[in-house]
């Protein structure tokens, strides 16, 4: 293609296109706030970038699981403190009830309030946060176990489940941050047998040997009672460690993030100030491009003719 304009024009028009480029170029900088917009803008660190922006988003992730956890945790350490609590008011019962001084009424009426204890309990074990039944394991929409006075030990266990899910810790691994309901309130062996802590089958004991009135059987279920509530507090102390890992876990999720943050606003955030003196340079060239160039002396069309 044969160009009609004369050298000097020609260099004219391309500074101008450049000086243009780069106008553009830096106002889009300023207006959104970042050097690198597409990959095109930097091809040598837009993998790294990229990198960077999904460690950040995982990162954020993580964070969200983290309050989950925090959250079910909160509540799971609540209720079993106040499961606690009420194996100490079971305690006193049975020890009310295996005094000689209890009458066959009154060990009735003490019947009637372990009763009353059983079903707090049952309800402790269904526990939700959010519409999650915490204690459920991997089927949280529905409880594990029901108050069932012909059932086993009182309850119907309504479905069997397990906790499988683990909480990832950012700064490597996961770990368990739940227990079920059968771990917590139905402790089982192997074969399926009651367990010393079973704290279902404790209260149901001491609230069927009230129920007959027979003070030795009463006397008996002390020491199941106890070994239930130990059980509760160890399970209570698990949930007190997965809060304390899940609020280091947070902490190190904050700094990392801030450590994200930062390398990313390094690679890609504008120089607004660096901007501002290239976008006035571009400015000033532009100016006196255009004055230079209106400056110059242009032939006429009878000088082209002779």
């Amino acid at each position: 293609m044969i160009s009609n304009l004369d050298g000097p024009s020609q260099v004219f028009l391309a500074d101008l296109g450049r000086l243009e480029q780069r106008l553009a170029q830096v106002n889009q900088e300023i207006t959104s706030g970042r050097k690198i917009n597409q990959a095109s803008d930097a091809p040598d660190q837009i993998d790294s970038v990229l990198q960077l922006r999904a460690d950040q988003q995982h990162n954020q992730q993580i964070q969200t699981n983290l309050a989950v956890a925090q959250t079910g945790a909160q509540a799971a350490d609540g209720a079993l403190g106040s499961a606690i609590q009420l194996m100490d008011r079971a305690l006193t019962l049975a020890a009310q009830g295996a005094s000689t001084t209890t009458d066959a009424a009154g060990r009735q009426s003490l019947a009637a309030d372990v009763q009353s204890l059983q079903q707090e309990m049952v309800a402790f074990s269904q526990t939700t946060v959010g519409g999650r039944y915490i204690f459920s394991g991997d089927q949280d929409t529905a409880p594990a176990y029901a108050l069932d006075a012909a059932g086993s030990n009182g309850v119907s266990q309504l479905q069997a489940v397990s906790a499988s899910v683990q909480v990832e810790d950012p700064a490597g691994g996961s770990f368990a941050a739940s227990k079920t309901a059968s771990e917590i309130f139905d402790q089982r062996n192997s074969d399926g047998s009651v367990a010393s802590g079973n704290v279902f089958a404790a209260l149901n004991n001491l609230q069927l040997a009230l129920t007959n009135g027979d003070a030795d059987a009463v006397s008996q279920t002390v020491s199941a009672l106890q070994a239930a509530s130990d059980h509760l507090n160890s399970m209570q102390a698990f949930y007190g460690n997965v809060e304390n890992r899940i609020q280091d876990a947070q902490t190190f999720a904050g700094r990392y993030d801030t450590q994200l943050q930062t390398e990313l606003s390094q690679k890609q955030d504008a120089d607004v100030t660096a901007d501002a003196l290239a976008l006035t340079q571009c400015q000033t060239q532009l100016q006196a491009a255009f004055e230079m160039q209106a400056a110059m002396p242009h032939k006429s069309l009878f000088e082209y003719l002779g």
